[in-house]
């Protein structure tokens, strides 16, 4: 007799366990109900600028997300559950529907955090998540006028490409000194923020957002910045980050991480045996990864753990990225920032400021520890391939065509 598996969403992370299972479920032990929120299948949420800039939503549909053809599996769009009865071994959609399950897994991603600052929520301000939310961003942009957007890291600046390429006039504010800080350090940093400024999108780092300010319409027509600073704006989009959304959690009396999430271990499971939870909405061992490819790691222990395959636990993922931002190439990797102990820096950057390139090694060993560039990611492939490894000659000459 086959068992049921639950899918709690149909993110880019759902859909990938989904996959998983069916690929090494050969012999159709598992009967896959996946529970989708929103009212279309999965879809390469990355890719949302794209969106913004006339592409089609169909042509972000990720491969086989509708599951035609698959007997073995079941979507229901547009059914959020509201409750599990871990008891019963059952969720209750919306609805008031019920979905019995032997094993269920939670894929429920994250919410976009809006700060709780006076006027967050006037007409004209805009969150950067879903499809919907570029609908909306696309309907009310307006070429020519001033927008501002609120978090200067990778959904942030994706933003402000989406909204450049709407014709609005961009302005990014972000509390940290410089942008995308988690993956670049101060002088990658400031090297992106000062790129992107030639090409029209204006940085405003090391200041947080004090208020959104309406116009006499009641709609958004400025902010106030922490430090008194007003900058007009007739839109205004919060992508400072997410939250894990774990509200599933009480009622079902799951723990959850310090910072949220649902808590399970190095195997994506809860205290409960029957439930998992992966992506966004799970903290790995207290902590929760809010990128796409620990998310797929997740899905795919989780999958070989329901098809009696066990692979390796899950570890701290890899968070080299390379990105082009705008136009603009940037790259981090390994220890970016040079937090380890004894580490050396080896820092490069070309006359006009156009260029930047750090190389992070240990001070003893002379082995690679990671590095940044922006401006300039050629070396990318070669340095992250030596990560661990002592370079093969002079870090001038590996980093040649980057800072010339």
């Amino acid at each position: 007799m086959r068992q049921v598996l639950v899918v709690v969403g149909h993110g880019m992370v759902g859909h990938r366990l989904v996959r998983e299972v069916r690929a090494r479920d050969g012999a159709g032990a598992w009967r896959v109900l996946v529970l989708a929120e929103e009212p279309r299948p999965a879809y390469d949420r990355i890719s949302l600028s794209a969106y913004a800039r006339g592409a089609d939503p169909a042509e972000l549909a990720l491969e086989g997300a509708s599951f035609d053809g698959d007997e073995h599996v079941e979507a229901r769009l547009a059914q959020p559950v509201v409750r599990i009865d871990r008891a019963a071994g059952a969720v209750y959609c919306a609805d008031g529907s019920r979905a019995a399950y032997d094993a269920l897994v939670l894929a429920t991603g994250a919410r976009p955090f809006v700060p709780p600052v006076p006027g967050h929520d006037l007409p004209g301000c805009h969150v950067y998540r879903t499809l919907d939310d570029v609908a909306g961003i696309r309907a009310a942009a307006r070429p020519g006028l001033p927008a501002v957007v609120v978090g200067g890291g990778l959904l942030g600046l994706e933003a402000a490409g989406a909204l450049t390429a709407l014709g609005m006039r961009v302005q990014v504010v972000e509390a940290a000194r410089w942008l995308m800080a988690v993956q670049l350090d101060e002088g990658g940093g400031e090297v992106l923020g000062r790129l992107l400024g030639g090409l029209g999108v204006r940085p405003r780092c090391g200041v947080a957002l004090g208020s959104v300010d309406a116009g006499p319409d009641g709609a958004v027509r400025s902010v106030t910045l922490a430090d008194g600073e007003v900058l007009d704006a007739a839109l205004v989009v919060f992508s400072a980050g997410v939250r894990p959304r774990d509200e599933l959690a009480a009622g079902a009396d799951l723990a959850t991480g310090e910072r949220g999430g649902f808590l399970v271990d190095a195997r994506c499971r809860t205290a409960d045996p029957r439930i998992r939870a992966v992506g966004d909405c799970a903290a790995v061992r207290g902590r929760c990864h809010g990128l796409v490819a620990p998310g797929y790691r997740m899905a795919e222990l989780v999958a070989r753990d329901l098809t009696g395959d066990p692979g390796p636990e899950f570890t701290d993922p890899d968070l080299s990225a390379k990105l082009k931002l705008l136009g603009v190439d940037v790259a981090g990797f390994g220890d970016a920032h040079a937090r380890t102990a004894g580490a050396l820096e080896f820092i490069r950057t070309d006359r006009d400021g156009a260029r930047y390139a750090k190389l992070v090694l240990d001070g003893t060993a002379g082995t690679l520890l990671g590095g940044v560039l922006a401006g300039d990611t050629t070396a990318y492939a070669t340095l992250r391939g030596l990560l661990g490894r002592r370079l093969p000659g002079p870090p001038d000459l590996l980093l040649a065509g980057a800072g010339q």
